[in-house]
């Protein structure tokens, strides 16, 4: 439950049942922000566009509606009416209110989405890779040791998060989603492709499957004598910690960990916490025990969000409890260039001001940390700071991954903007191009 004073535990009881929220539950779950009935309005015709799904573990133990709809949580995973252009807002709101067709709805959420860059960094058209001449669903491989699968069942989440770069995963368009389901197909794949040596498992959320369903897909990857690591991406820790503590299958889903562990390879288990408030329930806290007990190792991830997270006291108290906790902190990333990104994002130079007084403070076990990093379409781009050389100030920056293996590490400079956010708005300094503009 909340209180005025903030969330509690009295609710986290040691077993709860799993229970949905979506956007026809949308309306009632707003009036509890005390938003009028216009504000409401706006909400849903965004939730049209940025689908709504949450749980009542997100709704009765992490929220403060006390201080909504400013509350960090809230503001994290409903809707907001200024995510989208006001214009776009409004029809969309009109339509909802004269209750048009669903059809007319549906088209127009279509275009307002169609501007959003459902699938950045060229997810689609650059990393989808084909076996005997036939694009393999649901696999993306971008860097030569990683392949990236996403596994049928998987491609929903505890709750879609407004500012997830995957949100076309749940909109129910067949042509914009990723997803496979031959196992079978993805392990030909990889025998064709030896240098892979990791397979990251991602979505939506693959802890939303069953451990029934998730055995179907790790058993086979542990045939593959090249596979040194199996990662799992997900926001379930934070979103519904039950799942690794007293769900039905609850012990199985660890028993999979165990035996990847077993096997004599490295489970890495991605956990998403984009807020402190996230991991101080004693229910995270047993679970994030559970799953180390397996063997496996948690690593810890988020992007820096405006008015989220986007101070350093917020992100240095996350990675000092994760490392207490026994977790590894991994990346801060930067906001994707998708989906409401004008709403979230924070530009470059800020996020490395927040990163570097959050990192400053933290003991050298939290700095195992990257970032600020921008997962682009030539490589993730961190960013190291601003600096003065030539009489002229400028970005440094390095690719901690590429596109182009030869890339990886290489510095690089841009010319310093105070209001850009990704990668695209900057341009080279001391050169005519960055290196990965032009092959080799």
């Amino acid at each position: 439950m909340t209180s005025a004073n903030g969330p509690t535990a009295t609710s986290t009881s040691s077993r709860r049942k799993f229970q949905v929220y979506t956007d026809k539950h949308l309306d009632r779950l707003l009036t509890r922000a005390r938003l009028s009935e216009p504000e409401r309005l706006a909400a849903r015709a965004v939730a049209t566009v940025l689908p709504f799904r949450t749980n009542a573990y997100v709704v009765d133990d992490l929220i403060d509606w006390a201080a909504a709809p400013d509350d960090p949580i809230y503001r994290l995973v409903f809707p907001q009416e200024d995510m989208l252009p006001a214009e776009e807002v409004a029809h969309l709101a009109d339509l909802l209110r004269r209750d048009a067709p669903l059809a007319e709805r549906t088209r127009a959420a279509n275009r307002v989405r169609a501007r959003l860059n459902p699938h950045p960094a060229g997810q689609l058209q650059l990393n989808v890779p084909t076996h005997k001449d036939e694009e393999l669903a649901g696999v993306q491989h971008k860097y030569d040791e990683t392949v990236l699968y996403f596994p049928k069942q998987g491609q929903t989440c505890h709750a879609y998060c407004t500012y997830c770069f995957r949100w076309a995963q749940f909109i129910g368009e067949p042509d914009l989603k990723m997803a496979g389901e031959d196992v079978d197909e993805l392990c030909a794949y990889l025998r064709e492709h030896p240098r892979v040596t990791s397979v990251l498992f991602t979505g939506g959320d693959p802890m939303i499957m069953t451990a029934h369903v998730l055995r179907r897909y790790i058993e086979p990857l542990l045939q593959l004598e090249q596979i040194e690591s199996i990662r799992i991406g997900t926001k379930s820790l934070a979103y519904w910690p039950f799942k690794f503590v007293s769900d039905n299958d609850a012990d199985d889903m660890l028993r999979i960990f165990s035996d990847v562990v077993d096997s004599g390879r490295n489970l890495a288990f991605m956990a998403h916490f984009s807020h402190p408030r996230e991991l101080e329930l004693p229910i995270v806290q047993e679970a994030v025990r559970r799953i180390q007990n397996t063997g496996a190792v948690i690593r810890t991830q988020a992007p820096l969000i405006r008015s989220i997270n986007d101070n350093a006291a917020d992100w240095e108290s996350m990675w000092r409890k994760q490392v207490a906790l026994g977790m590894v902190p991994y990346y801060m990333f930067v906001e994707r260039d998708t989906g409401p990104q004008d709403y979230f994002a924070v530009p470059l130079a800020r996020a490395h001001e927040i990163f570097s007084a959050a990192y400053q403070n933290i003991s050298g076990l939290g700095r195992t940390v990257r970032g600020p990093s921008m997962s682009a379409t030539p490589g993730k781009v961190c960013v190291d700071g601003v600096v003065d050389l030539f009489g002229e100030r400028v970005f440094a920056l390095h690719l901690i991954q590429a596109r182009n293996s030869d890339l990886v590490g290489k510095p690089f400079f841009a010319k310093y903007d105070p209001t850009a956010v990704w990668l695209d708005d900057l341009k080279p300094a001391f050169a005519d191009h960055f290196p990965f503009d032009y092959p080799g």
